[in-house]
């Protein structure tokens, strides 16, 4: 059996998906409906079975027999608001729950693959993954960088496949639910549906209009390097996974603008509050990544974008 937590949202049902594909319906999905509105990314996929995220961890610390049936843990579940300031909520659900999870990993020989976040390397200009290059500026990213370290803590005592995933700016189809925090392929398409243009930030941090950079990276090629983790179980570690290419926003907004013919782009002021939290610039350095074999190349900013607005604008 295989466990996906956050099976519900937006790269966890993504993972089930592509274990669908591969003939595997043996999974059980872990998740939170209190926004029922996931349930469409549920109801696309082919599960086992279903647990809420309390009912499930609680079977996990007591290690219940269903322990004994897992064969791997996807670990996609977790608060991605980069906004979220209530440090309390975001250590419980980011870092307690994923130390209780590896903890019955490490104890029943589980391979256990989680999701990190590029938020770990805050402002700094290199994307390497190591601790000098590591300096979160908001406590989503510190409670990724905190798992992390306590995985390398234990790096000595494990025999099992572990592996950290840094997920830079990810996009692609069922992420709606994410509301503020879904991807700016998403935001563009519905303002440019609502409105005819599309709201990109002012210069900031020596950046001219529209031109602060991301490295996006499309769901397809999160789940590919997932499920040829899950083919490679002697591989352990923490990766990046982005596409090795930073592109601006303003080139975000020109792919979206070509796809429908028509648009403008309206610059916003940047908003006082993420000076401080804000990353302009990321870019994933793929060394590590590739050095485990992983030659599969990622798709173009321009084809994931055409990718995604064709499933958007079809519904």
């Amino acid at each position: 059996m295989i466990v996906v937590t956050g099976g519900a949202g937006f790269i966890g049902s993504q993972v089930v998906s592509g274990l669908n594909k591969r003939g595997r319906n043996d999974v059980l999905v872990v998740d939170d409906l209190a926004d029922g509105k996931k349930f469409e990314n549920l109801a696309v996929n082919k599960i086992a079975d279903y647990f809420d995220k309390t009912d499930f961890i609680r079977l996990i610390k007591k290690r219940d027999p269903l322990c004994d049936k897992i064969e791997i843990i996807f670990h996609q579940g977790a608060c991605s608001t980069t906004t979220e300031w209530d440090g309390q909520y975001m250590m419980e659900n980011n870092y307690a729950y994923s130390k209780a999870l590896l903890q019955c990993s490490l104890e029943k020989s589980i391979a256990f693959i989680y999701a990190s976040s590029a938020a770990v390397y805050g402002t700094n200009s290199k994307f390497i993954e190591e601790p000098q290059h590591e300096s979160p500026v908001n406590i989503y990213g510190y409670s990724k960088l905190l798992f992390d370290n306590y995985v390398r803590g234990l790096n000595a005592d494990i025999g099992s496949q572990v592996v950290g995933l840094r997920y830079f700016n990810v996009f692609g189809p069922r992420e709606a639910h994410k509301k503020s925090m879904a991807s700016v392929v998403y935001h563009f398409n519905k303002q440019l549906h609502e409105t005819g243009a599309l709201n990109l930030f002012a210069g900031s941090c020596g950046y001219a209009d529209g031109e602060q950079c991301r490295d996006f990276i499309f769901v397809d090629d999160v789940v590919n390097v997932n499920l040829w983790l899950l083919d490679n179980p002697r591989i352990s570690g923490l990766f990046n996974v982005g596409t090795g290419r930073s592109h601006s926003f303003n080139d975000v907004a020109k792919a979206v603008i070509d796809w429908h013919g028509t648009g403008k782009i309206n610059y916003i002021s940047f908003p006082a509050d993420l000076k401080e939290s804000y990353q302009s610039f990321t870019k994933a350095n793929l060394t590590k990544l590739r050095k485990t074999g992983y030659e599969k190349e990622f798709t173009s900013l321009q084809a994931g974008v055409s990718a995604y607005l064709e499933t958007l604008n079809a519904k």
